[in-house]
C-alpha cells in the first residue's frame, strides 16, 4: 500500500499522485512507461489481468473517483503465497494506492455508482503478452463483496489458475 501525503485546504486537495524518488524509498524499482484510465460504472469487474515476459507489467493502481476494490492475486509458480490474494478499497476519499508487481495478477471491481481508476505501468499493453484468470476462481476464493458483476466475454471465461503456465518462477 502505497498512502500518499495529501494537503487539503478551503480550496480542495494537493497530492503527488505518483513520485518515483517516494517510490524507490519504500522498495519500489520502477520507471513507468504508460499511465491507464478507465471509467466504469457500479458493478463494472476488469480483470483479473497480468502480463508475461518480456513485457510484465508492474501497476500503482489508484482511484482517481469513486471506489473500488482492488485485488492481486500472486502467479509466481513456487512461491509460498502462490494464488493468495490480497484485496483493499481504494478511493478518492483515502487516496491509497496499491502497488502490483509483475508476477501478480490484478482485478478491480467498482463498489461506487461510477469510478475512474488509474494505473501507472512499468511495460506498455501487449494483446500478446497479455493473461486473464476467471475472477470467480473457486481456488482463488476472492469475495468481490457484491453479488453481480458487469463483465466482458474474455473475464467471464478466462481459465482457472491451475489451468495456465504464467511463466513466472518464484522468487524471480
Amino acid at each position: 500500500m502505497i498512502i500518499p501525503d495529501v494537503f487539503s485546504d478551503d480550496r480542495g486537495y494537493f497530492l503527488e499522485a505518483m513520485n518515483i524518488e517516494s517510490l524507490a524509498r519504500v522498495g519500489i524499482d520502477a520507471t513507468i512507461v504508460q499511465e491507464n484510465q478507465a471509467f466504469s460504472y457500479r458493478g463494472v469487474l476488469r480483470g483479473l489481468h497480468f502480463q508475461k515476459y518480456p513485457l510484465a507489467q508492474g501497476k500503482l493502481v489508484r482511484a482517481i473517483q469513486g471506489k473500488i476494490l482492488d485485488v492481486a492475486v500472486d502467479v509466481r509458480i513456487g512461491s509460498p503465497t502462490f494464488g493468495q490474494h490480497y484485496k483493499t478499497v481504494l478511493s478518492d476519499e483515502n487516496q491509497h494506492q496499491l502497488w502490483i508487481p509483475p508476477g501478480f495478477a490484478h482485478g478491480a471491481l467498482t463498489l461506487s455508482e461510477t469510478s475512474i481508476m488509474a494505473y501507472y505501468c512499468t511495460a506498455p499493453y501487449s494483446k500478446e503478452h497479455s493473461v486473464s484468470i476467471r475472477y470467480n476462481d473457486p481456488d482463488l476464493a476472492i469475495d468481490w463483496e457484491l453479488e453481480s458483476f458487469i463483465l466482458t466475454e474474455l473475464d467471464r471465461n478466462a481459465p482457472l489458475l491451475k489451468e495456465i503456465d504464467s511463466g513466472f518462477n518464484y522468487p524471480n
